[in-house]
């Protein structure tokens, strides 16, 4: 099981004083954090995690009490998102009834569900859109629907969108539909969510997004499907941004997410080095305001970039502070002034695929610890974690198959910073 002052990961390598630190703390009970200031933060830094505390066993906690939101009927369900409403969690996800995973192609439907927030229970389950689909004001063409995000507009309202794609028969588009929450229904239209760029503004299209990514330098061949808002929706300075990527196409870029949630625009791309196949990102900002990027490599470990504005970004580079990364989704969330950076370990429990899943915690993005450590034979792969009321909440995609996606869960993480009882 892991102890936290174990973990090569908690002291940064870069900074030798750290490990100092640690031995004053370990030896000497009546350091005084007056001394220094720089000094002070690195010990803040140092306690964020209990001596005794086991990664591990807070990871088996938090997923004895998950609690299957994907229907009965489901064989495959990945990529899910959600938004937390009063006592309630409003959670997206594509799903299909014929096969495990998520490639099941013209099969591949999105669907909201409504689960209530105190007893866990899902009470509803909400079609949103499948291939042929026939709306008030457009008939879907042939093609998977596939992952699906959601954004609160306002008090009534949540918006939704979803790819709907073909592989490389068709350009792929990425509609929304808003949901009523005093209604819990569907509106019966939908619409095409757009993309600007240095050219122009463009129905949110593949290549739109392509061509801006090589006015850039970007040399990699293009692809008609593929184009996804994939991070979280996150606020900085009062603004609205989202990390959107191609995952066949290996391209990454920051977004803002205008005001009318209509509008995505391009601020800046981060695809290098292209010798690396990176997608996938999750992004934050840094104390100072520097934005970072944690991104998926299909051929190792994850890479980080960053940029003073969001618009230039360095090459991105390993950090030792991440080893042993799969290629799967990470996270890079911050609640209650801590930052939350998970990620998917290459390790395997009982042969599954994507079966260890690492979330650290740091207050300066340099020093980090371990604080949930999900390990299992079911997989535990592509978490999204938001917070309401207090308290963490998280989606996952779990297995039944080695570690296939399968169905989505969802559960407590934790209430903001704390340390559930690892006693008995």
């Amino acid at each position: 099981m892991d102890n936290s002052l174990s973990e090569v990961n908690m002291i940064n390598i870069r900074n030798p004083a750290n490990t100092i630190l640690l031995f004053a703390l370990l030896l000497a009970p009546a350091f005084t954090l007056h001394a220094d200031e720089n000094v002070s933060k690195d010990l803040n830094n140092l306690l964020l995690i209990p001596t005794k505390w086991d990664a591990a066993l807070a990871g088996d906690q938090v997923m004895n009490h998950l609690v299957r939101v994907s229907a009965p009927q489901v064989m495959g369900a990945h990529d899910a998102e959600f938004v937390c409403v009063g006592d309630r969690a409003y959670i997206v996800e594509h799903d299909n009834d014929v096969q495990p995973g998520h490639g099941a192609g013209h099969k591949m439907y999105c669907v909201l569900s409504i689960v209530n927030l105190k007893t866990l229970n899902v009470e509803k389950t909400i079609p949103m859109a499948k291939s042929e689909q026939v709306f008030e004001n457009f008939t879907l063409p042939a093609g998977a629907c596939f992952v699906p995000r959601i954004l609160k507009l306002n008090g009534q309202f949540l918006r939704c969108y979803f790819a709907s794609e073909d592989g490389a028969n068709r350009e792929a588009q990425t509609w929304y539909r808003d949901f009523d929450l005093r209604k819990e229904t569907f509106e019966s239209s939908i619409h095409k969510a757009k993309l600007k760029t240095s050219a122009g503004v463009f129905d949110m299209q593949p290549r739109h997004f392509y061509a801006d990514a090589v006015a850039q330098g970007f040399q990699k061949p293009a692809k008609a499907f593929g184009l996804y808002l994939f991070d979280s929706f996150k606020q900085f300075d009062g603004k609205t941004y989202v990390a959107i990527n191609n995952w066949p196409g290996k391209q990454n870029a920051l977004a803002l997410v205008h005001d009318d949630r209509i509008t995505f625009e391009v601020i800046g791309h981060f695809n290098e080095p292209q010798s690396q196949q990176l997608s996938e990102a999750a992004v934050n900002r840094l104390p100072d305001g520097t934005w970072m990027a944690i991104c998926r490599n299909d051929i190792g470990n994850y890479h980080f970039t960053t940029s003073v504005d969001g618009r230039k970004w360095s090459e991105g580079e390993e950090m030792p502070f991440v080893q042993k990364g799969l290629n799967s989704k990470p996270t890079f969330d911050r609640f209650g002034g801590v930052y939350y950076l998970g990620w998917q370990e290459n390790t395997r429990i009982d042969g599954c695929n994507r079966s260890v899943f690492n979330v650290d915690v740091s207050r300066d993005c340099q020093t980090w610890q371990r604080k949930y450590r999900f390990e299992t034979p079911e997989s535990f792969q592509s978490p999204t974690f938001h917070e309401h009321d207090g308290a963490i909440w998280l989606t996952v995609s779990q297995s039944d198959h080695k570690g296939s996606t399968d169905r989505i869960m969802f559960g407590k993480l934790e209430d903001v910073g704390a340390f559930a009882s690892q006693s008995g």
